[in-house]
């Protein structure tokens, strides 16, 4: 369980910075027609750390695809090297599942 709760708080973060990147661009964009010295050097620099940080964002996307695949070719071969095992665990885990929903129901309906 807290391998999903971290997996789904690397998404929002991935997602999140994929928001500041384009706002960020979309700001440059509108400043584009500004002129002066000063902003020429914050938009060279900017630029150059908005390129860094897509390429830093890409390199931890690629990661954790990496590690996701490699979780599902670990399970997949698991599951094909011990079926019977495979499935008592998932029957015990749903099962496990149902009662406590089960009870979760029951007392909220008291």
């Amino acid at each position: 369980m807290n391998a999903i709760l971290k997996s789904n708080d690397k998404d929002r973060l991935v997602n999140d910075v994929h928001a500041v990147l384009a706002d960020a661009e979309e700001l440059m964009g509108a400043t584009a027609s500004q002129g002066g010295e000063k902003i020429a050097a914050i938009r060279a620099k900017m630029g150059a750390r908005l390129a860094d940080a897509k390429g830093k964002l890409q390199d931890v996307e690629r990661e954790v695809m990496d590690k996701a695949k490699a979780a599902a070719k670990a399970t997949d071969a698991y599951v094909q090297g011990n079926p019977w095992q495979s499935v008592l665990i998932a029957g015990g885990v749903g099962f496990a599942l149902g009662f406590i929903v089960h009870r979760l129901v029951a007392t909220s309906k008291s």
